[in-house]
């Protein structure tokens, strides 16, 4: 999920250490095409409809699990934990965090699973594509306890060593500046144990927007996305793009618009026709359907909904909330039912939409209990 965790800052306390790196000594070290392809192949008990496709022949599976939900709690580290290993027994394949989720403890969790499975066999690592995210202040283990102690933090950890100006930080915490970024990815490795991260996202760059005029954003997005190529030539990401709350659902004349063809051509500039952007995430459920029926987007000489514009594009798109952070998993009309007669849940139905949308390859749901994995698996029982 894209949407900005609101957390005050963190003490100085992790209290779930980064898991220590296996990957980078052995190969590979990122998801392939025939890794990918594995997972599918040995799966047993989902429709055809659950494989899909995401750019460089990936092969995913149309539920992911997200890690946005949760107190930085060692009770909600233990049960992410258990789902997210779960998730990889049962074949989900695509799996996302951010930095700034739950002060860190996501990502750490996520990474002591995917190593440990790693380590024990019972994953591959090209059969895994990880995803996380960068671009909000990211604290470390647990919130403080006022707005001093968030000002002093930021004083002490981000403007008096260099790694932010404060003109580089907008709305009290979104940054997306090359040394801040470059940062924010180099302990999102660490708190993974990944030597590459499969998709690296800005996380909802149009936060500048609110901030800055676009030509100010052009160029902070066009430094950011330098850093982003460079980065993918050290083989420490593989591809990246834009994760988003509002930026692609709103209308051209919106102060946070965001335009897809835009980011491309930026993208282009900067790494040539082999630039490494990749993918976009964004809302898309029953309430939000705008994805697929709104146009907002600019190609050619029109306007068409994002999900046209992303397949003329070639880029991939993954759907956040699917379920609004559990407000449709109840109550859908009888509608939904008729749609889909081999769910037994809204929940279930609510998955199934968005997911049947023509161009959207992976719906993310925030799972952090196992019985919720497997009624959301269900949805798609062969």
């Amino acid at each position: 999920m894209s949407r900005r965790t609101i957390d005050p800052p963190a003490n100085d306390s992790a209290h779930l250490a980064p898991p220590p790196r296996t990957d980078g000594r052995t190969k590979p070290r990122q998801a392939s095409t025939k890794g990918t392809a594995r997972v599918s192949a040995r799966a047993v008990g989902r429709s055809p409809e659950f494989w899909r496709s995401l750019p460089r022949n990936l092969t995913v599976g149309a539920l992911g699990i997200g890690t946005y939900l949760g107190d930085c709690t060692d009770a909600e580290d233990a049960a992410y934990t258990r789902t997210i290993r779960a998730a990889l027994t049962a074949g989900v394949n695509v799996l996302d965090t951010a930095i700034n989720y739950r002060c860190q403890r996501s990502e750490r969790a996520m990474g002591h699973v995917v190593n440990e499975a790693i380590a024990s066999g019972e994953v591959r690592r090209d059969e895994v594509i990880v995803c996380t995210k960068g671009g909000y202040v990211a604290f470390d283990g647990e919130p403080p306890a006022s707005r001093a102690a968030y000002e002093a933090w930021l004083e002490r950890e981000l403007f008096a060593t260099g790694l932010l100006s404060r003109e580089d930080l907008v709305r009290g915490g979104h940054a997306i500046s090359p040394r801040y970024l470059a940062h924010q990815l180099e302990r999102s490795r660490a708190n993974l144990g990944l030597a590459t991260i499969d998709l690296y996202h800005l996380h909802n760059p149009e936060e500048q927007l609110l901030a800055v005029d676009r030509a100010t954003f052009r160029q902070r997005m066009r430094l950011a996305f330098a850093v982003l190529e460079e980065r993918a030539q050290a083989g420490e990401i593989v591809g990246y793009g834009c994760a988003t709350w509002n930026g692609f659902r709103v209308a051209p004349d919106h102060r946070q618009h965001l335009a897809l063809a835009e980011l491309i051509a930026l993208a282009r500039d900067v790494g040539g026709t082999t630039h490494h952007f990749r993918a976009v995430q964004l809302p898309i459920n029953l309430a939000m359907p705008e994805a697929a029926r709104l146009p907002t987007q600019p190609l050619g000489r029109k306007l068409v909904p994002l999900l046209e514009a992303a397949e003329a594009l070639g880029v991939g798109v993954i759907a956040s909330a699917p379920l609004m952070q559990g407000r449709l998993t109840t109550g859908l009309p009888p509608e939904m039912h008729e749609l889909f007669p081999d769910c037994v849940t809204d929940a279930q139905r609510a998955l199934r939409f968005a997911s049947s949308l023509p161009g959207v390859a992976v719906v993310l749901a925030g799972m952090r209990h196992e019985q919720h994995l497997v009624e959301n698996l269900d949805a798609w029982r062969g």
